[in-house]
């Protein structure tokens, strides 16, 4: 629970975390030609946006907002994608572009995974009824009972004195 809660907090982070390390990676790791610069200035908006769509997805869910921790799915795909862009910030001229191909298909699996849990928790809050001649209705909530209160209530009246 507690690495699951860790990632709940890294996710706002890591939407400018990432994108500056490509950056950084590609002056430290001497990405190269302008068709390195060119890809990064495609690269760090899309890791950007994708990031935080991630995040707005994830904490849009009920459970991940009730623990304030994300599935273990989210966290074991999470994890993978962002391992893949770190080292594609790495800018190894061998294994960049299998990294590239597999950082696209990992985020859209991610998008599919994310879009696919908060469908199944949204899809289970209603409840519709059907009465016998097929007319559909919401029946209304169940009403919760009021905590008893223990000992003395005391009500303090304030009244104004005339100027």
């Amino acid at each position: 629970m507690v690495l699951r809660r860790l990632f709940f907090r890294w996710l706002f982070p890591a939407a400018f975390v990432l994108p500056l390390w490509l950056f950084v990676g590609w002056i430290v790791f001497s990405g190269g030609s302008g068709w390195a610069l060119l890809w990064l200035f495609v690269a760090v908006p899309a890791v950007f946006v994708s990031q935080l769509l991630l995040t707005l997805l994830i904490r849009a869910r009920a459970s991940v907002r009730e623990s304030r921790a994300v599935s273990w799915r989210d966290l074991g795909g999470l994890g993978l994608w962002h391992v893949v862009i770190i080292a594609l910030g790495l800018f190894d001229s061998r294994v960049f572009f299998p990294l590239l191909v597999l950082s696209v298909v990992g985020a859209l699996v991610l998008f599919w995974s994310s879009l696919a849990q908060v469908w199944n928790e949204a899809r289970g809050a209603v409840t519709v009824l059907h009465a016998t001649d097929g007319t559909a209705y919401i029946p209304p909530a169940p009403e919760r009972p009021q905590p008893r209160v223990e000992g003395d209530v005391i009500v303090v009246s304030e009244t104004r004195r005339p100027d």
